[in-house]
């Protein structure tokens, strides 16, 4: 009852969920059940510049760097409740606490404003873990090694990298370090502050402590322990291959992750002498379950075009026909439960209505329009193929080799191809959002040969793949995107219009601006309507 008056904050609602207990009996008795020993807070706030947020991930980009530790416990390594002592089946004496509330704020005053002033590169908090989970973690996220030195944090070695004690990890630039350590001087947590150490392009994780070196091993063979209980699991519940072939990869110490290698420019608008001519008028389309149809119409907005939501029963009533729009968007969801299969609900209700279909093959065959399937989207627009000139040779897609809904940021090569969405944009590599279980393509007859690929998964080197994870679902060569001989008529499984902004990303290239290299496919639109 002390402490939220003290930090300024509220609890909205509270609910008693450790008292729960269940009893039963069977052959052997009596059983009883309660509740996991464990509380779990969930804590909101406003956020009011995302560009602002911090990560884990060590930046090996900018030069010489510091990684400091601020510890609020003030060197006092408690260890009761920790996972070290949990490890050895005890619950220790005297748990972390937090003790000085003020010191707390100030802490996150100082935090904030060493953000705003653009000098904090990573942080993580070290309270869950405790400091060696805190930098093997940070190391994780950046494939990178460490070069640790505890000597001015007074405790043995066990205390100092296993109490889950209140603080962070902080990285700077060793250029701002004295900016740095003044602003924290000021906040009254000088004293608090640590220099411990930097992080290392390649090399173990290596930790010293009085000029004797206490512990060193490899990145990746860390990363592997730190990842097989959940390999373990994935290879009993998913296709073990799948899990087998993703679990390798983190020993792959050539893997560089994701990239942008990129044959334009991303900040070049060339959609800008059309913004004042005219707005093409282009139908977001969906159907039940479809959820994606908002940031859709976000993205062909922000390229020009005026973004119409289009209901299917719009269609079948007569409310709207496409013989009034330049352009057609198919969204991705989950239409009709995707219990017909992928996409096969949704196209069933345009190739079984007679005067729908008719409205759809009129507008395909118009040479003035275009037309674009994503995720759910591209597997309806794929069992369409009958009506859309030149996509004869279009795959269905189907279950994911893994054989589980893989939502993950992949990277994907452009192909040489005629679609208009990708023009000027081929042997550029990028991520891209996925969100799928239903994504191989499985090519009818000839197979690929005859079909128009437009987009290719490829893995750390840039060849295409159809090994997991880098190709999420398994389809032949990776393919996940194809277009027609025109290039008017575009799918794909990929969800460019999820990161069309550089700050949708959960990775970003430092060079990409206000818009990521995805927006460029929209903008391509508005050029070829003219």
């Amino acid at each position: 009852m002390e402490l939220c008056p003290e930090l300024g904050i509220a609890i909205p609602v509270g609910k008693d969920s450790l008292s729960m207990k269940t009893v039963w009996r069977d052959a052997d008795g009596e059983h009883a059940m309660r509740s996991p020993l464990s509380l779990i807070v969930s804590a909101f706030s406003p956020v009011t510049d995302i560009r602002k947020t911090l990560t884990p991930e060590l930046r090996l980009d900018l030069g010489d760097t510091a990684l400091l530790l601020i510890d609020l416990g003030a060197g006092q390594h408690r260890l009761g409740g920790s996972v070290l002592a949990q490890v050895y089946g005890e619950l220790g004496d005297v748990c972390p606490d937090l003790d000085d509330p003020d010191t707390f704020k100030r802490f996150f005053g100082a935090i904030q404003s060493l953000n705003h002033a653009g000098h904090l590169l990573a942080y993580h908090d070290r309270s869950d873990g405790g400091l060696l989970a805190t930098l093997v973690e940070m190391a994780f996220a950046a494939h990178s090694g460490l070069e640790i030195d505890l000597s001015a944090l007074e405790g043995s070695e066990h205390d100092v990298l296993f109490s889950e004690e209140l603080g962070a990890v902080i990285q700077v630039s060793t250029e701002a370090l004295t900016q740095v350590v003044d602003l924290l001087n000021a906040q009254g947590l000088g004293h608090l502050t640590h220099r411990i150490g930097t992080p290392t392009q390649d090399g173990p994780i290596r930790i010293s402590k009085a000029g004797k070196v206490c512990f060193s091993q490899s990145r990746s063979e860390l990363q592997a322990l730190w990842s097989e209980t959940s390999f373990r699991m994935q290879e009993l519940r998913d296709n073990p291959e799948c899990a087998r072939q993703e679990f390798q990869r983190i020993q792959d110490t050539g893997d560089v992750g994701l990239t942008s290698l990129l044959t334009f420019d991303p900040q070049q608008d060339v959609a800008a002498p059309y913004y004042r001519k005219s707005k093409p008028r282009v139908a977001v389309l969906r159907e039940q379950g479809v959820n994606g149809h908002v940031e859709m119409a976000a993205a062909f907005d922000r390229a020009g075009f005026s973004a119409v939501d289009v209901h299917m029963s719009d269609l079948i009533e007569g409310r709207q026909n496409l013989r009034d729009f330049t352009g057609l968007v198919a969204c991705g969801g989950f239409s009709y439960g995707d219990v017909l299969g992928a996409g096969g609900g949704w196209a069933r209700s345009i190739l079984f209505n007679p005067g729908v279909r008719e409205e759809f093959e009129t507008f395909f065959h118009r040479s003035d329009t275009f037309a674009l399937g994503v995720c759910n989207g591209c597997q309806m627009m794929s069992h369409l193929n009958e009506l859309i000139p030149g996509a004869s040779a279009w795959p269905s897609f189907q279950r994911n080799t893994s054989e589980q809904f893989e939502a993950r940021v992949v990277m994907v090569e452009i192909q040489d191809s005629p679609s208009i969405f990708l023009n000027g944009m081929a042997g550029s590599r990028m991520p891209v959002v996925i969100a799928h279980g239903e994504g191989r393509a499985v090519f009818r007859g000839t197979g690929s040969e005859e079909a128009r690929v437009a987009l290719r998964y490829v893995d750390a080197s840039g060849q295409a793949t159809e090994a997991f994870p880098f190709n999420p679902n398994g389809s032949r060569d990776g393919v996940t995107g194809l277009t027609t001989s025109d290039g008017r008529f575009t799918i794909m499984m990929p969800h460019p219009e999820r990161c069309f902004r550089s700050i949708q990303n959960s990775w970003q290239s430092q060079d990409w601006g206000e818009y990521g290299p995805w927006m460029r496919m929209f903008r391509n639109a508005r050029v070829w309507v003219g």
